[in-house]
């Protein structure tokens, strides 16, 4: 019996070890999307009054976790018994992504005057900005659905060969690790000036290295959150278009003379433009209809 009870203990010693090995290789694979995932969620959740940012980010970490709790079941069971229906779902979350990158580039094309204007003549009630904040929370959970719907059907598709169990617990693994580490890293750069204004106080009236920290962070913190905007909008076509090319087989040879992010980046505003204007055209319609 004791021998038995060793044997076991061997055996959970190698599975772990090659859990340990293949979360590895996934979170390597599913790097550059992990990468995008920061950009995106990085740019929702910023933009609000200082005092509100941790809770505004605690609320959407904890609909990431649900939503990865949502997904892993799913997916496991699609990726046994029907398979078409991962691509299907990962082309449908394409198309958000794609909307919402062309939706933004379209607003600071042809709106950004008009939408200036309205916030310098609007004041928001406190109800209106918690509403408000309550709808980007709502717009960053669902983004991060669908970005963990790619990052778990990539870390999956890395371990299909293997058994169920070494499946889950290596992709569940790769999910915590997109969760803690994407919104952790959040949380330093939204709270990057309480950090400079720490260090500067630290260091008081002595210019030394302290100092100068603290001054780069509250000097930075304003262009890294500008610069959230920008990228965060890029990787949301950036990743539409990753989706597209390896989920539609027509579209793997199209442009393949150029690299690969570039072709991404086509072929997601493309789409995301042919699904503005579909949406727009939609509004447009409806709004004839009721006059």
């Amino acid at each position: 019996m004791a021998s038995g009870f060793f044997a076991l203990l061997d055996d959970i010693a190698a599975l772990m070890d090659d859990v340990v090995v293949m979360s590895k290789i996934t979170t390597k694979k599913t790097a550059g999307i992990l990468g995008d995932d920061l950009a995106v969620n990085a740019e929702k959740a910023s933009g609000f009054v200082s005092s509100r940012e941790i809770p505004v980010l605690w609320a959407i970490t904890k609909g990431s976790f649900l939503n990865k709790l949502i997904i892993l079941p799913f997916a496991f069971l699609l990726s046994a018994y029907y398979p078409p229906a991962i691509k299907l779902i990962l082309v449908l979350g394409g198309l958000y992504l794609a909307y919402e990158g062309a939706e933004k580039i379209y607003e600071v094309l042809f709106h950004r005057n008009k939408k200036h204007k309205e916030d310098g003549h609007v004041e928001l009630l406190d109800s209106d900005i918690s509403e408000l904040e309550k709808r980007k929370i709502k717009s960053a959970i669902f983004t991060d659905f669908i970005l963990s719907v790619e990052i778990v059907i990539i870390a999956l598709g890395t371990v299909l060969g293997e058994p169920i169990l070494f499946q889950v617990i290596v992709v569940s693994i790769v999910a915590l690790i997109a969760t803690i580490g994407v919104y952790g890293i959040v949380a330093l750069i939204v709270r990057m000036d309480d950090l400079g204004f720490r260090l500067i106080k630290l260091s008081g009236d002595n210019k030394g290295i302290l100092h100068f920290i603290g001054r780069f962070l509250v000097k930075a913190l304003p262009i890294v959150i500008k610069s959230l905007s920008v990228i965060g909008t890029i990787a949301l076509i950036l990743v539409a278009g990753g989706i597209f090319v390896h989920n539609i087989e027509i579209l793997h040879d199209i442009f393949h003379v150029l690299p690969s992010i570039l072709r991404d980046f086509i072929i997601g505003l493309a789409a995301g433009f042919v699904v503005l204007l579909l949406v727009e055209g939609v509004k447009k319609t409806l709004q004839i209809l009721k006059n």
